[in-house]
């Protein structure tokens, strides 16, 4: 009788298992999936250039994310160009909600046309925005050497796209823009230094807080 009563109760314990390991599993998936992620795309700026890289802001602001996954992709020397080449692919495997998009830098200092430039970060913009995926603006500025006219425009483009693709996540500069004490520079006078790092992750944190709250 015994054996009997175990026989007719075992499969309904391993049926009771199982639904329970399966309604976990849900549970997970569904939490990965609503899991919202940062996708960090930039160059040297944003990959920590002349520190450790656990220094730079992204990882430091990521850092700080307990419900957000923060990717930083960024590659020193890239361009806008190189960019929108590797885009699709970044895309595709990291699958961001959000987009921080920190470029140009590189083209400026090569004194690539402005008209370039421009193009390639509205192509990056648009593809990121079709992927539906958010955007985050960052603005760049360049050393005074390389000519007023260029830098005027230079700096002004950021500004130009930020209200032609009506970017709610636009931040003109880094720092304090072409006004930045040269004690936050490293000594090429461009990158910022490991000190500078807390305060730039601050400036990125505000300017995307409400899309981490989700406002």
């Amino acid at each position: 009788m015994l054996s009997k009563t175990l026989t007719f109760k075992l499969p309904q314990a391993l049926a009771a298992i199982a639904i329970a390991l399966f309604a976990m599993g849900t549970s997970i998936s569904t939490q990965a999936q609503t899991k919202r992620s940062i996708l960090v795309y930039g160059d040297s700026i944003s990959a920590a250039y002349g520190m450790d890289f656990s220094e730079g802001w992204a990882q430091q602001l990521g850092a700080e994310l307990d419900a957000i996954t923060l990717v930083n992709a960024s590659v020193s020397g890239e361009t806008t160009g190189g960019g929108l080449t590797r885009l699709p692919k970044a895309l595709a495997v990291h699958n961001p909600n959000l987009v921080v998009l920190e470029l140009g830098g590189n083209d400026g200092l090569r004194g690539y046309p402005i008209d370039r430039i421009q193009n390639n970060l509205i192509a990056m913009i648009q593809a990121i925005r079709a992927s539906g995926s958010e955007v985050a603006l960052i603005g760049m500025v360049l050393p005074p050497n390389y000519g007023q006219r260029y830098l005027t425009k230079f700096i002004g483009m950021y500004a130009a796209i930020a209200e032609s693709e009506d970017i709610h996540y636009f931040l003109p500069a880094l720092l304090n823009g072409l006004d930045t004490p040269r004690d936050l520079l490293q000594r090429d006078g461009i990158h910022p230094t490991a000190g500078a790092q807390p305060l730039i992750k601050s400036q990125i944190q505000e300017l995307i807080d409400p899309w981490i709250n989700g406002d």
